[in-house]
């Protein structure tokens, strides 16, 4: 594998608190320029050739790198005569890369720290022209944002500003991708391109089959001044690196209704979503801290033939504008649309199936656990009925019981909550504070 680093941007609105004339990879951040923190990665990840493509400023990170050789790796440059646009660079340099099997593309003013090899190991398992790591963010609203299947193939790309009568899901471009070289070869040379905007949606229009890897390992560009101070504070307090995948993660398992937005009874249209009061703020805290906040959900209204998984899929779009609307995201949904009880006129039959994922049952948590590398003895589980509380105990995680929704009156279960709290926010306040006190 060749990695591919797009380091041509100026930077211009980190002048302010920049020395000199810096291109925005040269930036220094906790000690070191941005672009050296890529350069380590790659070296210690063993991707031992790298290119770099250059522009604004090429001196000074031409003068700083050399050849590599002094970070453990081959570096070769590449300049364009002309600004070429993140693709039009790619294509530019192509005769650089032509015989790589793969090439690890990265926007070169982003810190991060990835499990390189699950996300290789997604991209080979897909089979597809490129793989894209995306992951939700805080501001939706104002980002590019993508459109994927069951599969994870990105079936749409929706640039900003986004149409105000329809709503999308929480995903976004983070700025890395495995490609294959021959993606080249559907790019028009000369001219400027940016991946974004120009390549990726023209593929998706055309057909070509794009992978989505999605991630909740730390992925943030550093772009404006207040992004760049909330960066540098999670390096130094060792964010970063505890996000990376390889590493176990701690996650808060969340029960959607009843406990992130009120209780309805089967809940299947977006607009019966409405937040309960603090919950977002709560999610948000999450987000800050080093907990992934994940939802588990039991969603019967399919099995009950009320609505199909695209209406759930919808209503969990909705949830996920409500929240990025306040600074807030989800690190991921499971849901179970099953339910056990057959023999009622309306029901989905395909869906009436005694199943591994229907809370009290472990299967949406086992799922999550796979997915994100999760310790689940030093994990919660936060509900508001004692299917919760069993499923928790289930699953070996420390369970909260709030007294929102159904405030644990179902009496489906005889047993105890670790802990009880008024709502969300004050379980949450609640997980940070005790973490922060160890």
């Amino acid at each position: 594998m060749i990695a591919f680093i797009l380091a041509g941007g100026e930077g211009t609105r980190l002048k302010e608190i920049t020395p000199g004339n810096l291109p925005k990879p040269m930036v220094p951040i906790a000690g070191k320029p941005i672009l050296q923190y890529q350069i380590e990665f790659l070296a210690k990840n063993n991707v031992h050739e790298v290119i770099i493509s250059v522009g604004y400023g090429a001196k000074a990170i031409k003068s700083y790198f050399g050849d590599g050789t002094k970070f453990g790796l081959a570096i070769k440059y590449s300049e364009e005569p002309e600004p070429l646009g993140t693709a039009g660079a790619f294509k530019y340099a192509e005769k650089l890369f032509r015989d790589a099997r793969d090439i690890l593309v990265l926007y070169g003013d982003i810190i991060f720290d990835i499990d390189l090899p699950r996300l290789i190991n997604s991209h080979n398992s897909c089979n597809r022209l490129g793989t894209l790591l995306v992951h939700p963010n805080d501001h939706p609203d104002d980002s590019d944002l993508l459109e994927v299947d069951s599969a994870n193939k990105i079936i749409k790309l929706i640039p900003k500003p986004h149409p105000v009568d329809q709503v999308f899901q929480n995903l976004v471009n983070a700025g890395i991708y495995v490609l294959k070289p021959e993606i080249t070869s559907l790019m028009e040379g000369g001219q400027k391109l940016d991946f974004g905007k120009d390549v990726f949606p023209a593929l998706v229009d055309d057909g070509k089959n794009l992978h989505a890897y999605r991630s909740s390992e730390y992925v943030k560009d550093v772009g404006s001044p207040q992004r760049y101070q909330e960066v540098e504070k999670d390096i130094l307090k060792g964010k970063v690196y505890r996000r990376n995948l390889a590493n176990k993660q701690r996650a808060v398992f969340l029960d959607r209704d009843g406990v992130i937005n009120k209780e309805v009874n089967y809940l299947y249209k977006p607009e019966q979503l409405e937040l309960i009061d603090g919950s977002a703020e709560a999610v948000k805290k999450l987000n800050d801290s080093d907990y992934l906040a994940i939802v588990v959900t039991n969603q019967s209204v399919v099995a009950r033939g009320l609505c199909s998984e695209k209406d759930v899929a919808q209503v969990h779009k909705k949830l996920g504008v409500v929240l990025g609307e306040r600074g807030a995201f989800l690190d991921g949904i499971y849901y179970c649309p099953h339910h056990p009880d057959r023999g009622f006129e309306e029901e989905n039959k395909e869906y009436k199936i005694e199943c591994q994922c229907r809370k009290p049952k472990t299967g949406m948590l086992l799922q999550a656990q796979h997915d994100f590398n999760i310790d689940m003895k030093n994990s919660f589980i936060i509900g508001d009925t004692t299917a919760d509380i069993m499923t928790g105990i289930h699953a070996d995680v420390k369970t909260i019981l709030v007294k929102t929704g159904h405030a644990g009156k179902d009496g489906k279960f005889d047993c105890r909550p670790d802990f009880i709290f008024e709502n969300l926010k004050e379980a949450v306040h609640f997980i940070i504070e005790d973490d922060e006190k160890l």
